[in-house]
């Protein structure tokens, strides 16, 4: 079943679920046209519903746009705690299960992955955008935190940056090359081993031992 097949039900809501079927209208639109590519009204259409219905459920466009990326942090936080799965079989090998399961998410949702991040919502937006963003972002935290620990005490970069910088690889790798839209760019390798080799480099540079791929 593809993207398409599972978010095409935004016409058959009922009564008392509008709200969701605006959500998937959205993720239809988004698909089709990207993130700044249709208007509220456009939305309000797709799900068969009068250009007034959505004001019952959000203020204007950007809250419609905010609660789809909020869904999209939710999804997305779960896909990356599931990669980690506590550390396990050790931090190293759930810290590259992280970065798969970030480029997974950016190929198998990418309508999601355009309104989390190039929909040009302010990350401050909604107060529960930002929690969601903040808890998906959390668990990279926690992943090098766990990594950090285990180079000795006085050799350990602070997690926070690492976590940072190991963001921005993924990010840029996925965005460019590991997204599932027509946005992704041709390469001599897959995306994972782009992102793999580019991680190992960085840790080597902090310190830890090479680690055999997996």
């Amino acid at each position: 079943m593809g993207w398409k097949d599972r978010h095409s039900g935004a016409r058959g809501y009922h009564h008392g679920n509008l709200r969701e079927a605006l959500i998937q209208a959205a993720l239809n639109l988004i698909a089709e046209k990207g993130p700044a590519g249709f208007t509220f009204a456009d939305a309000a259409r797709s799900a068969g519903v009068s250009a007034a219905a959505p004001y019952r459920h959000f203020r204007d466009r950007d809250a419609l746009m905010a609660d789809v990326a909020r869904q999209g942090f939710a999804r997305f936080e779960n896909t990356l705690s599931i990669a980690w799965s506590n550390g396990k079989p050790d931090a190293m090998t759930a810290f590259a299960n992280v970065g798969k399961a970030y480029l997974h998410f950016a190929r198998t949702e990418p309508a999601y992955y355009a309104a989390m991040f190039e929909s040009g919502l302010p990350p401050d937006l909604d107060a529960d955008l930002q929690a969601a963003g903040d808890r998906a972002f959390g668990v990279l935290r926690t992943a090098s935190d766990a990594l950090c620990a285990l180079l000795p005490a006085g050799k350990r970069p602070p997690a926070l940056m690492m976590s940072l910088h190991v963001w921005a690889l993924a990010h840029g790798i996925a965005s460019l090359f590991g997204r599932g839209d027509a946005g992704r760019r041709k390469l001599p390798m897959t995306a994972e081993e782009l992102l793999e080799a580019a991680v190992l480099i960085y840790l080597q540079g902090l310190g830890f031992s090479p680690v055999a791929p997996t």
